[in-house]
């Protein structure tokens, strides 16, 4: 991984995160799964980046959180990414970072496997609300990254949108 390429995966993560908030609120009364999943989603992305700044954790990784509460996370979110990786450098992409995961065991992992691990993490709970929303009648949200790229949310890697 590159540090455009996480660059463009977090931007791409944000757009779907920010499509799924939509989706939840065009539901009107979204399945609470579903809004659980969303809340779980951007509390595990504070989790992983507070992991990255050696921070303390700030959330529960399951947290009660209404769709609004999960929007204006899902933009918290974008600027502390964008914040991160502002600062991030190439060479840093291979740091190792020391945690503990929540079952209290200690682990070490590169950065750049934990950037893909949160957008691998975030997509598949996006699937779980797309399943959810699809379920209880209601449109779910077209977050593939292709899609992201069509509509000019991630530079496309020919310099084209």
């Amino acid at each position: 991984m590159t540090l455009e390429d996480a660059r463009r995966l977090l931007r791409y993560d944000h757009w779907a995160n920010r499509e799924v908030v939509r989706a939840l609120r065009a539901a009107r009364q979204p399945p609470p799964h579903a809004v659980q999943r969303l809340a779980h989603v951007v509390a595990a992305e504070r989790l992983w980046l507070d992991r990255l700044l050696r921070q303390p954790q700030r959330l529960p990784v399951w947290p009660e959180l209404s769709v609004e509460q999960s929007g204006a996370l899902v933009e918290e979110m974008a600027w502390a990414w964008d914040g991160y990786l502002g600062e991030l450098t190439a060479a840093r992409l291979g740091e190792p970072v020391a945690y503990t995961n929540s079952k209290g065991q200690p682990w070490v992992n590169a950065v750049a496997d934990v950037l893909h691990h949160v957008v691998m993490h975030s997509a598949y709970h996006r699937g779980q609300i797309a399943g959810d929303l699809r379920a209880a009648g209601h449109e779910p949200a077209y977050t593939d990254y292709i899609e992201a790229v069509r509509r000019g949310h991630v530079d496309d890697v020919r310099g084209e949108t």
